[in-house]
């Protein structure tokens, strides 16, 4: 049982999620999604709790997006039922596949090579299966998926089609560019570009013969920055719910509306060098960069006040090592700053900084509402 506790009062470092933010942030993105008439599928690999996702999934059915299989059975232990898993399948973990296929109405997978079709087909005969499969588009990221320009993505997707065993649910691409955008005027570009690929692709698709049911797209940057969607049938945007430092640089958010934070506590104060040390190293935030193309001194989070999580003027996190945070003022330090102090960082990357931790502490204001326990593991 939760034993209520107020911030002050928790043992650093540890991560707290603001309850208000988060519904908020739930919220518009629902509305966003409706506004642009496209189904809603999040992604969960940012919090990684049942709880969060249950807000992201109210009024819109339940589907999910996850990035590990042992999200997919957690999520479907809680009964999540419809969930596409989007990354790439490995074909040592088809077993695991298998027995996700049994336990939920669908679980897709996705796939953007010949010898993984190849794989799915013959596991799905030999154990009496039937795989739904997205063929992965590459609409400018340049990670993973098929050209689409490439006359062999089709045939691809036709290999997925005349497959016995498996069924072609549609295409899927992620917009990652959009992480270089400087703004949310960028960010609409991109949005508009990933659309006409992926329209287009659904198209060239269709004029060979292969129906297209599904075209999933979606980033947080793009898809908050969208005006128009017209062809696409789902989003699975997934940061939006926590957001971070480096969503509030490039403009898909404010600061204020940042859900996930670090409580960290200063160990040491320097005034000669102008510096805090935290107990918020690499294994609390991160090394993952900031929107360094948007200001190259951004640092590694932003510094606010543990109470009202307004930036406090003047600090940046300059520097990480495994447990030691090393934050810089650009000013002479006021005598207020001994160790002891407390501080709330907004990570850079919260999905990463959200991972380094066992529990998330939340939070109504400054009072302990509840504790989320995300799930671990692959």
């Amino acid at each position: 049982m939760l034993r209520l506790m107020t911030l002050d009062q928790l043992p650093t470092p540890c991560a707290v999620v603001d309850l208000d933010r988060l519904e908020r942030n739930a919220a518009a993105m629902s509305q966003q999604a409706r506004r642009l008439g496209v189904r809603l599928r999040p992604h969960v690999k940012t919090h990684k709790c049942v709880e969060a996702a249950r807000l992201q999934t109210s009024g819109h059915g339940g589907a999910i997006t996850v990035s590990t299989l042992a999200e997919a059975r957690a999520f479907a232990a809680a009964g999540f039922a419809d969930i596409a898993w989007a990354v790439p399948v490995a074909l040592d973990r088809l077993d695991e596949c298998a027995e996700l296929v049994r336990r939920t109405a669908r679980f897709m997978l996705l796939v953007d090579h010949p010898l993984a079709v190849a794989g799915l087909d013959s596991f799905a005969a030999a154990h009496g299966l039937r795989f739904e499969v997205l063929l992965e588009v590459d609409c400018g990221l340049h990670r993973s998926g098929v050209n689409p320009g490439d006359p062999a993505a089709i045939g691809l997707a036709a290999s997925i089609d005349a497959a016995p065993h498996l069924e072609l649910a549609g295409i899927l691409t992620h917009a990652g560019q959009s992480y270089r955008c400087r703004n949310r005027a960028e960010a609409a570009g991109v949005a508009r570009h990933e659309r006409d690929v992926m329209t287009a692709f659904a198209d060239r698709l269709r004029a060979a013969g292969i129906a297209v049911d599904e075209i999933s797209v979606g980033s947080t940057p793009t898809v908050i920055a969208a005006e128009d969607l017209s062809g696409v049938t789902e989003v699975r945007p997934g940061n939006y719910l926590f957001f971070d430092a480096f969503q509030a640089g490039i403009g898909s958010c404010r600061v204020d509306e940042v859900a996930f934070s670090v409580l960290a506590t200063v160990l040491g104060v320097y005034p000669e060098r102008r510096e805090l040390v935290v107990n918020a190293g690499a294994l609390a935030l991160s090394k993952d960069p900031g929107p360094i193309h948007v200001d190259p001194g951004c640092g590694f989070g932003v510094v606010v006040d543990p109470g009202d999580q307004h930036p406090i003027a003047g600090l940046r996190v300059v520097s990480l090592s495994q447990e030691h945070g090393v934050i810089r003022s650009g000013r002479p330090l006021d005598p207020s700053w001994q160790p002891g102090r407390r501080v709330r960082i907004l990570p850079d990357h919260s999905c990463l900084a959200a991972a380094c931790f066992d529990r998330f502490h939340v939070v109504r204001g400054p009072e302990i509402v509840d504790e989320w326990r995300p799930v671990r593991g692959w």
